[in-house]
């Protein structure tokens, strides 16, 4: 090989090993990579999180303004009227409302004839009667709600025993 041509070579491979990152630099930038992608992916779940917290926390809330419409519609159904259109229409609007608390995870607390639970229930009242058993709901004044596990409103009811 000429010495012209064995120069340009050196030259080029000096040119190349300029332009490479050293292991060490190229294992340093690869870690702070990793980090910074572990970082931004425990954001995503953290905000994620938060998000879902805030929108049950916003949806319990509204929910529970609208129980008081829920129990009002309940009694205005249980009045005797001459008007049975009019009381139709108001059983379709009750069942509609309860379908939409319903798509949106609400379900009703079960009271009478269960054991009282405080986490369930709140007790107004005791009375002593034999045909129940001890700490059984005798009577529930209003009714209580929960959104999947969370209690939205407690039954307010009457324990025998």
């Amino acid at each position: 090989m000429s010495e012209e041509k064995q120069e340009n070579i050196e030259k080029e491979e000096k040119n190349n090993n300029k332009d490479m990152v050293p292991k060490q630099d190229y294992d340093e930038l690869d870690d702070r990579y990793k980090r910074i992608l572990a970082e931004f992916e425990n954001s995503k779940k953290r905000n994620s999180k938060e998000r879902e917290r805030l929108y049950s926390s916003l949806l319990s809330e509204i929910i529970e303004i609208i129980l008081p419409v829920v129990d009002n519609l309940e009694n205005a159904v249980k009045v005797e009227t001459q008007d049975e259109n009019y009381k139709k229409g108001i059983e379709l609007v009750l069942k509609q409302l309860k379908d939409v608390l319903a798509s949106k995870g609400v379900t009703e607390i079960k009271a009478i004839g269960e054991t009282f639970d405080p986490e369930l229930h709140e007790a107004v009242g005791s009375i002593q009667d034999d045909n129940l058993g001890e700490k059984e709901i005798a009577q529930e004044y209003r009714k209580g709600y929960k959104l999947g596990t969370k209690v939205i409103r407690h039954s307010m009811v009457v324990v025998a025993n």
